[in-house]
């Protein structure tokens, strides 16, 4: 297999000097405000509180044995493996998921053999179809504690080479049926199959280096319509980075990461690796993390990477992605996000006064709230951004609020949920200003139905979700959408964040439509998931006068394999 261009040497050969002028005062404040919230965070983490639980919804992360309390090393090892890799737990989500606990059958095998256990059992992936979290964070250091379960793969996994190197290896294989009516807005049905490949190698030394690389092979199949960008990628890697430590600060372990690599932050509205898609999003550049019990720092300067289907993808030179995202955990259940975005785009595609095109930088400041309280659920998310848009200047938000309750011991572990999300939007493109909310790269579907023909972007949706367990291996979840403009005059975004329809004159007014979502997930064994999907979407008087006879739905089987 030819491999991709070297990607380190790509990266670092960057002088700060070389950077525009309009980023270089953003990106020097960017480095000032990481030095003083590190300082900040340094002092916090003298007197840690106790580890959040890994009880999170399982779109986005493992079971929450996984995250156990590492064991003591082994016997007669001179270095402790069962701390390698620092693994960083997701965080939850909005409209996020307590899962099951208790006795019971935690997968269909296990009702098939009669295994009933006592408590959830220890396991590196979540039991979902979909998984957000990147590869490189899946969490099999149980394995260094003697009496845990065994697995077909284990021979894969960890092999330890002498005292102080390590090597695993691992992957994934999903087939998904899709099955649309007016797909993407058009009046043509589509019936197609998406299969995917990954694969992928993790070699350390002791914890002070890793090397780790990822495969993908990314193929649709029968498609009516030409293959969405993120429907095809053939034969390249997601991830392909080196990790070296930096140092150990209080209770945890610093490190640079360089290369191509997955970026997923706080509740994915921003920033996602998009598991929803059948070719992942991924970056490439520079990443300065530091891990504690109650904190996490991260500071970074990446690419967006330009999906070219038949050959190796490169990253896009024309966009530069940097910024600083911090996450404190001051108690059991209970976090804060807090961040700074930088989004530098020169491909000359603002629209700005009087039909000029020019550039953009859109910078991004927000924190989120999240937590359970005494079976109460909530979450509250705040983004504002600033910048330049060609010869506008931006001044757009974003607020996304949610209340739940978790109806703890009643049958089939209940929880529901009632949200609200806003994303501005603009009724005046010759005024200088921008007022249209930049959705960045977020995993859309899940917060705002899976059809995807609505995003982040001049939106209210008005929305409620159900969660039950009809068994332990059994996850159903229901959602319901209203949706409207946020400014009449403004475009209708979809999830990825393309302008599709638009009334000028605002006389087709508001209201988009609704939409009900319908998942069921049948977690088969630890490798294994079958999802079933239904989604529909209602048109109302704006799609109706924009898109006359158009009101999609979309109906998917998808099977997901891993090892």
């Amino acid at each position: 297999m030819n491999m991709p261009r070297p990607l380190i040497p790509q990266v670092m050969t960057t002088p700060p000097t070389a950077f525009p002028a309009r980023i270089r005062g953003p990106l020097l404040k960017l480095c000032l405000g990481a030095g003083t919230l590190g300082l900040a965070l340094h002092v916090f983490a003298a007197d840690p509180a106790p580890v959040p639980p890994a009880t999170t919804t399982p779109a986005a992360t493992a079971t929450a044995g996984a995250a156990a309390t590492p064991a003591a090393p082994k016997a007669g090892a001179q270095f402790d493996w069962s701390k390698v890799p620092p693994v960083t737990a997701p965080s939850r989500p909005g409209m996020f998921v307590i899962a099951p606990s208790g006795p019971g059958y935690y997968s269909l095998w296990d009702v098939v053999t009669g295994n009933e256990r006592k408590a959830p059992p220890v396991s590196p992936n979540a039991p979902y179809a979909l998984m957000t979290n990147p590869a490189f964070e899946i969490d099999y250091r149980y394995m260094e504690k003697p009496g845990y379960e065994p697995d077909l793969f284990d021979p894969i996994k960890r092999i330890h080479m002498g005292e102080d190197f390590l090597l695993s290896f691992g992957g994934s294989f999903w087939y998904r049926y899709m099955r649309e009516s007016d797909a993407r807005l058009t009046n043509t049905s589509d019936n197609y199959h998406l299969i995917r490949s990954r694969f992928h190698a993790d070699f350390w030394y002791q914890d002070k280096v890793r090397i780790f690389a990822e495969f993908l092979d990314a193929r649709s199949f029968g498609q009516a319509l030409a293959p969405a960008a993120t429907d095809v990628n053939r034969t390249d890697m997601l991830n392909l980075f080196a990790d070296i430590k930096l140092a150990n600060i209080k209770d945890g372990p610093a490190y640079l990461r360089v290369g191509r690599q997955e970026l997923l932050y706080g509740s994915q509205r921003l920033i996602s690796t998009l598991d929803w898609v059948n070719t992942r999003r991924t970056f490439q550049g520079v990443k300065a993390f530091w891990r504690t019990p109650t904190f996490d720092l991260d500071a970074f300067w990446v690419r967006p990477m330009i999906t070219e289907r038949n050959q190796f993808d490169n990253w896009d030179t024309k966009q530069e992605f940097f910024g600083l995202w911090g996450t404190y955990k001051p108690m059991k259940g209970h976090l804060v996000d807090m961040y700074f975005l930088s989004l530098d785009d020169n491909r000359h595609r603002a629209l700005g006064r009087n039909g000029i095109l020019g550039d953009s930088i859109t910078h991004t400041l927000g924190g989120r709230l999240a937590g359970d309280y005494n079976q109460f659920l909530y979450e509250l998310e705040g983004m504002y951004q600033f910048g330049q848009y060609s010869n506008q200047d931006i001044s757009a938000f974003a607020v996304a609020s949610g209340a739940g309750y978790h109806f703890k011991g009643a049958p089939m572990n209940p929880q529901a949920w009632l949200r609200y999300d806003f994303a501005s939007g603009d009724n005046n493109a010759n005024d200088g200003r921008r007022n249209t909310f930049n959705q960045l790269f977020p995993f859309g579907n899940y917060y705002l139905g899976w059809i995807d023909r609505v995003g982040r972007q001049n939106i209210h949706d008005f929305n409620a979700q159900i969660n039950l367990h009809p068994q332990p291996w059994a996850t159903f979840t229901a959602q319901y959408h209203r949706f409207y403009l946020a400014n009449k005059q403004d475009f209708l975004y979809n999830a990825a964040g393309a302008a599709t329809l638009r009334d000028a004159t605002g006389q087709a007014g508001s209201y988009v439509g609704d939409e009900i979502d319908f998942r069921f997930n049948i977690h088969v064994d630890r490798h294994q998931d079958i999802l079933v999907g239904y989604s529909k979407l209602f048109a109302g008087n704006f799609l109706k006068a924009t898109a006359p006879g158009v009101s999609p739905d979309l109906f998917y089987v998808q099977y997901n394999m891993r090892f």
